[in-house]
């Protein structure tokens, strides 16, 4: 069995993010694996140890950073790892898509690929059905309990209100991952340094020879703007009416 994840090298959600310019930002902060990431990489993991056989490898479109981030899921019990060497900070789902299928494709034969439902950075959202075109392969995200029996995948996922569709997917597949399908192991001292050892097969873009055909591009990047306090309003249920669509009319300028 031979299981790829897709894994993207991130912004901690905590970070302090500076915008630089017109569409950039100070990198200068710490960078982590996609949280939704890591639910496809131990639902990987987990298949392969209960198969007996196997290997997991995680392939990650970033600049020279985003070895850590590989390092990081190494350490779960990634078996190794692919680099697609670019300094863009972003890139489109469509174009992000294109690397990814054309270096798994170079790699070999997937029977799974596991994505995130989204990045928690840009929240596109697109890219596994972007990847799916690649491959050829049927898309579900947003998979909350996951099955593999002979030739199929038997998925959950949530359609609202805490309801739940249960799909038949063909394999080979492309599965998104989210809160919920499992809980991420975290590595041990030993793992993390057995994890420097693995491999990490780096590629430059370039090399890849892709034609460069961006539908999206970014165009500007501005800061959300800071809430103000919480107020509270007084009165009669009339005053408070009154009181509340003046603000969103005047203030908030929502209607």
């Amino acid at each position: 069995m031979r299981i790829y994840v897709c894994v993207k090298h991130v912004p901690d959600t905590a970070a302090n993010i500076k915008i630089v310019g017109e569409a950039g930002y100070d990198t200068k902060v710490k960078y982590v694996a996609n949280p939704y990431d890591e639910y496809g990489v131990e639902e990987a993991i987990s298949l392969v140890a209960e198969a007996g056989e196997g290997e997991v490898i995680a392939v990650c479109v970033g600049n020279t950073g985003a070895a850590n981030t590989l390092r990081a899921v190494m350490a779960m019990g990634v078996n190794r790892g692919i680099l697609v060497k670019t300094d863009e900070q972003f890139l489109s789902s469509e174009f992000t898509a294109k690397i990814l299928g054309r270096a798994i494709k170079e790699d070999g034969r997937p029977d799974l690929v596991f994505t995130g439902k989204q990045s928690v950075d840009s929240e596109g959202m697109q890219t596994p059905y972007h990847l799916g075109a690649q491959l050829s392969f049927p898309v579900v995200t947003g998979v909350m309990d996951f099955k593999l029996e002979d030739s199929k995948a038997i998925v959950q996922i949530e359609i609202g209100g805490g309801v739940r569709e249960v799909l038949e997917v063909k394999t080979p597949c492309i599965i998104g991952a989210t809160k919920g399908l499992n809980e991420p192991r975290y590595p041990k001292l030993p793992d993390i340094l057995k994890a420097k050892k693995k491999e990490i097969k780096q590629i430059p873009l370039e090399d890849l020879g892709l034609d460069r055909t961006d539908l999206c591009k970014l165009k500007k990047l501005d800061p959300v703007k800071e809430r103000s306090s919480a107020r509270m309003l007084k009165g009669s249920t009339d005053e408070i009416v009154t009181s509340l669509i003046k603000i969103l009319k005047e203030e908030e300028k929502v209607i």
